[in-house]
């Protein structure tokens, strides 16, 4: 190891430890340190995430969307491994997925046979992979009790859309005909994802509903459903919460072709022909969010065609709280909410 990645890693634990300590702190401590309460759209900011963020602009972090797309993708990773910690697992290996990469995981209760979560990582159809997001992933199989099964798919630029959308499709058939190879209950598969990931998701589910494939549930965290943001969240949330107007922009730009329509609904989920037999869904929203309004907007959708809906605000929360699963408490807990509801949604 070369000393330039000896004081990285030293540079990282400092990061980590100091993060940590600050996340720990009593929350009445935290609130005086991050000064002023954020107060917008009746909601208040959790204090930790407000000291979060105050931190990352004290220390002048940039955000990924500043850096060329390669550094950008290890900005996100770095970030996740710093908000997500180690977190426990029955069981985690490596495997193929209609030629994509995967990873499966095994909470410790979920017995030789369990339902199953295909779950495709948020990013912006351009950073994140099954690293970003291994801590939620083993977070939602151990505290669901079921197996969960996480997959990189292609993303933009090098591949723009339909490539994520089709590789989440070829992956959940690949479930669907290998179930009983991964210890799956073939009555009990479910498929989820965060942000892309949700959009990704919504998109399974409404192609598992028209082919008559089975589906159980779907798992829709703060999802994108309209590529175009015509939301007041988005206009409110787009600027200091994280995910900003910046990072949208260039998620269309490295994902949509050049003069594609936007409101295609393989994209773009709020514009999609619902068809019957849809799966129940859960989705879940976070109040700091740009993508709040479109998510909840969604939900509405799903509900007035006839869909079992629960739709849960975290009202305190901005976006990528799902993967807060290492540092902190209030985050850490919403997402320990998601894996709870997840699970007994699977085993009703």
């Amino acid at each position: 190891m070369s000393i330039k990645q000896r004081l990285a890693g030293v540079s990282t634990l400092v990061e980590a430890s100091v993060l940590k300590a600050a996340m720990a702190l009593p929350e009445p401590v935290q609130a005086r340190l991050a000064g002023k309460p954020v107060v917008l759209d009746g909601q208040t900011l959790a204090p930790e995430t407000q000291l979060a963020l105050t931190m990352q602009r004290l220390a002048r972090l940039p955000g990924a969307e500043t850096m060329p797309i390669p550094e950008g993708r290890e900005a996100v990773l770095h970030h996740s491994a710093l908000a997500g910690g180690h977190q426990p697992i029955g069981a985690v290996r490596d495997l193929p997925v209609a030629g994509l990469p995967g990873r499966l995981y095994t909470g410790s209760s979920a017995g030789a046979t369990s339902p199953l979560l295909l779950f495709l990582h948020g990013g912006g159809f351009m950073y994140g992979d099954l690293d970003s997001h291994d801590a939620p992933c083993r977070v939602l199989a151990e505290r669901a009790g079921i197996r969960v099964l996480a997959v990189d798919y292609r993303m933009g630029p090098e591949d723009p859309f339909p490539a994520a959308y089709d590789d989440a499709l070829a992956a959940f058939e690949w479930v669907v005909a290998n179930a009983a190879s991964i210890g799956a209950d073939p009555d009990r598969l479910a498929v989820g994802g965060d942000s892309a990931g949700g959009n990704l998701a919504a998109g399974v589910a409404i192609e598992a509903a028209r082919r008559g494939l089975p589906l159980a549930f779907q798992l829709l965290v703060y999802p994108m459903t309209d590529a175009e943001h015509p939301t007041r969240s988005y206009e409110l949330f787009q600027e200091g919460f994280y995910l900003s107007k910046a990072f949208m922009d260039l998620a269309n730009e490295c994902y949509v072709p050049p003069g594609h329509d936007l409101r295609d609904p393989r994209l773009s989920p709020i514009h999609a022909d619902l068809p019957a037999g849809l799966a129940p869904a859960y989705v879940v929203t976070a109040g700091f969010d740009p993508l709040r309004d479109e998510g909840e907007a969604y939900a509405r959708k799903l509900a007035d065609a006839g869909v079992e809906v629960e739709l849960q605000r975290f009202p305190d929360q901005i976006h990528s709280f799902f993967n807060i699963v290492g540092v902190g408490r209030r985050s850490p807990a919403a997402v320990a909410v998601i894996a709870v509801k997840t699970g007994a949604a699977l085993r009703r």
